[in-house]
C-alpha cells in the first residue's frame, strides 16, 4: 500500500450531497426506521426496569428505572451507528455499488467516508432524542441538564460509527458483523454501567470499563439524566474523541487500501 493510503483525511464540504442523499432516502422510511431503532431498548427498559426493578428497587438511592433508563439511551445510540456504518454501509459500498456510483462525480472517497460516519451519527442521534422522549413520558429525566444530552449523543455516535467503519472495511459479507457484536459490542454493554454500577467489578475490569467508548458515554449521559453534572466531563469528551478520532482515520486508511487499489 502506497504511502499516500496513510495520509490524513481530507475534509471538505462535499460530503454534505452524501449526507443529504443518505437523509433523503432514510426519511421515506423514516417513522419505521425510528420505531426499528428504539423497539429493543424499549423492550429492555420495560422489561428490566420494571420487572428487575420490582426485585431490586434502588441503586445508591437512584430509582432501577432512572439508573437503567439513563444508560439504555447510550446503547441504544451504540448500536443504531453501529447498524448504520456496518449493515447500511456495506449495503452501499459492496452491493449496491453506491460509492462507485458517487465516485464518478468529483468527490473524493475522504469525502464519502466522511458522510457515512456523519450520516451515522445523525440517525443514532435521532433514536437517542426518541428513546428520550419516552423516558420523558414515563416521568424519567425531566431536568434542565437533559438538554445538554442531544448534542453528546451525536458525539457517542460519530465515535461508534467511525469503529463500525474499520469493521465495514474489513468485512467480504454481512455475516462478518456478527463477529464484532459478539465479540465486541455486547461485552462492552455489560461492562460498561448500562445494568449495574461497574464498582461491582473487579478491580482491574473497572480501569477496563473507563477507558472503553460506552463507558465513558454513560458516564457523560447517567449523571445529566438524573439532574447532576458529570464528575469529570473531559475526561470523558476526550476518551471518545480519541476513539473518534482515531476510528475514523483507521477507517479511511483502511477503505483506501478496500477501494483504490
Amino acid at each position: 500500500m502506497s504511502a499516500a493510503a496513510f495520509a490524513l483525511p481530507a475534509f471538505s464540504f462535499r460530503f454534505f450531497p452524501i449526507w443529504r442523499r443518505n437523509f433523503l432516502v432514510w426519511k421515506k422510511l423514516a417513522l419505521a426506521s425510528i420505531l426499528g431503532n428504539i423497539a429493543d431498548p424499549l423492550i429492555t427498559l420495560v422489561a428490566f426496569g420494571y420487572g428487575l426493578g420490582s426485585l431490586l428497587h434502588s441503586i445508591n438511592g437512584i430509582p432501577y428505572i432512572h439508573f437503567l433508563a439513563s444508560g439504555s439511551i447510550c446503547m441504544s445510540v451504540m448500536m443504531a451507528a453501529s447498524f448504520e456504518a456496518l449493515y447500511s454501509a456495506f449495503s452501499r459500498m459492496h452491493v449496491q455499488k453506491t460509492w462507485d456510483a458517487l465516485l464518478n462525480a468529483p468527490l473524493a472517497l475522504d469525502d464519502v467516508v466522511l458522510a457515512e460516519m456523519l450520516w451515522a451519527a445523525t440517525k443514532s442521534m435521532f433514536s437517542g432524542i426518541a428513546i428520550l422522549i419516552v423516558i420523558f413520558m414515563l416521568g424519567i429525566g425531566l431536568h434542565p441538564t437533559a438538554l445538554a444530552v442531544p448534542p453528546l449523543l451525536f458525539l457517542i455516535g460519530m465515535t461508534f460509527a467511525s469503529i463500525g467503519l474499520i469493521i465495514n472495511a474489513l468485512a467480504r459479507g454481512y455475516d462478518f458483523f456478527t463477529y464484532y457484536f459478539t465479540l465486541v459490542l455486547t461485552p462492552m454493554v455489560f461492562l460498561s454501567g448500562v445494568y449495574y454500577p461497574t464498582t461491582q467489578l473487579p478491580d482491574w475490569l473497572q480501569v477496563v470499563a473507563k477507558v472503553l467508548p460506552l463507558g465513558a458515554a454513560v458516564s457523560l449521559i447517567r449523571p445529566l439524566i438524573l439532574g447532576e453534572w458529570p464528575r469529570m466531563p473531559w475526561v470523558d469528551i476526550m476518551i471518545l474523541a480519541a476513539y473518534c478520532a482515531g476510528g475514523f482515520y483507521l477507517a479511511t486508511v483502511l477503505t483506501r487500501r478496500r477501494l483504490l487499489k
